[in-house]
């Protein structure tokens, strides 16, 4: 699945986020953009895993009830934290502050990054046989 591909991808640049020098400006832009990336990717896989179960809900396309079916569906998925993501990435948007810009990073790497990591986990061994049938 390309988009799994991609998820995976991008995960691996952002899941680096801890290790960079934090108090440069231009890093936190980096991280919140990556986070942004990840975020789409994210929930656009989900939707796709959940047409591909079959469940009608997810052809909706709105990011939040895709979110929402996938905590009905999905066991390692925290609706609080994936909805504070969904969150962020709106509020963010649009937000030019400095100290925002770098509690939302510090929120990236303490909660985000792990759901992104429990999620890739959850379908690449819920979903091995596909994955590796591409």
């Amino acid at each position: 699945m390309k988009k799994f591909d991609n998820y995976k991808s991008n995960l691996n640049v952002l899941k680096t986020a801890e290790k960079q020098d934090l108090n440069n400006e231009f890093v936190i832009g980096g991280i919140i953009d990556k986070f942004f990336i990840q975020f789409e990717l994210g929930w656009k896989v989900l939707k796709e895993l959940l047409i591909y179960e079959g469940v009608a809900a997810a052809k909706s396309g709105s990011p939040r009830e895709i979110i929402k079916e996938a905590y009905r569906y999905y066991s390692c998925m925290e609706e609080s934290v994936w909805l504070d993501m969904l969150a962020q990435r709106n509020n963010m948007a649009h937000v030019y502050d400095e100290t925002a810009a770098r509690k939302l990073a510090d929120e990236i790497i303490q909660r985000f990054v792990p759901a992104f990591l429990a999620l890739q986990e959850s379908i690449e061994t819920r979903y091995s046989e596909m994955l590796n049938d591409e």
